[in-house]
């Protein structure tokens, strides 16, 4: 292996015991859209955690993406604190509702923390409810949104996005119309439907977000959508999502504890080294370390 240090960034950090997560707090056999039951990650995943799945493999820098705590805010401040005392993570993605009248003084806060670097709202939308994570419309066209949307460029923050195909033509308008804001697209698409006319939509809405220089992509979170995959199911995803945004605008990250359900940290980075084996030198340090650096300002 030529990529002597990693990045890593997309991950998440969670205290059950002391702060609230409604999502991971369900009564029953909680389940969450698409990504199967929640029982194996239902427990608190702290940095030692983190650090002990990633033991093998020297991250060397992280990017803390918001766990959807009730007080989003809070998150952010223990995560300051945490980096303060630790060094790591080394920056944050906060979570605000955009479309919300007081997602201003939510954004002023965040910035109050100064390795907070951008801001995630999932924004998962799908006619068939099964598949909607907690929005209950899709909030790209909506003008409260959109009018929340633009403040990102005050706090200098960039924004993660995290959507299904057939809301990226969407998307793209949103970020060939925002172009100071920095995109990076999560989860390498999240390719929900996978037969010829499903992965055509996620390829042609690949296209259109890559259209606008102001756009990442993120490959990770592969398990979310494919709970049985194996390096031969991700890799023409992986591979497409590099030739559609160049070898300049790729990150590859884990998504622990998330994708933990479905596979070990071990296993996810194996695959993806595997997958682009024959790579460059150079190309692997960018999509492995040197991107991530640069767009997080790590």
């Amino acid at each position: 292996m030529d990529v002597k240090a990693i990045i890593d960034p997309h991950h998440h950090l969670w205290d059950l015991e002391n702060y609230s997560y409604p999502w991971l707090c369900q009564p029953g056999e909680p389940v969450a859209p698409i990504a199967g039951s929640l029982r194996p990650i239902m427990k608190t995943y702290l940095l030692d955690d983190y650090m002990a799945d990633t033991k093998k493999w020297n991250v060397v820098k992280d990017v803390h993406l918001d766990a959807l705590s009730a007080d989003v805010v809070a998150e952010t401040k223990w995560l300051q604190d945490i980096k303060n005392r630790t060094g790591k993570p080394n920056g944050f993605v906060a979570h605000a509702d955009l479309e919300a009248p007081d997602v201003d003084e939510v954004l002023a806060a965040h910035a109050k923390c100064k390795d907070t670097r951008g801001i995630r709202q999932i924004l998962n939308w799908h006619p068939d409810p099964k598949y909607t994570f907690i929005q209950r419309n899709d909030l790209l066209t909506d003008a409260h949104w959109l009018k929340g949307y633009k403040l990102l460029k005050k706090y200098d923050f960039s924004f993660d996005l995290q959507l299904y195909p057939h809301q990226m033509p969407a998307a793209a308008k949103v970020a060939a119309d925002n172009p100071e804001t920095i995109v990076n697209l999560n989860h390498t698409g999240m390719p929900l439907e996978r037969d010829d006319a499903g992965v055509q939509l996620w390829r042609d809405g690949m296209r259109s977000l890559a259209r606008s220089s102001n756009v990442n992509a993120k490959i990770s979170g592969l398990g979310m959508v494919m709970p049985d995959w194996t390096v031969a199911s991700i890799r023409p995803f992986v591979l497409e999502t590099i030739e559609i945004f160049g070898v300049d605008r790729c990150m590859f990250a884990s998504n622990f504890p998330v994708d933990k359900i479905y596979a070990s940290f071990d296993r996810i980075y194996e695959a993806f080294f595997e997958i682009v084996s024959s790579f460059s030198s150079v190309d692997k340090q960018k999509l492995f370390h040197d991107n991530a650096q640069r767009i997080y300002r790590l």
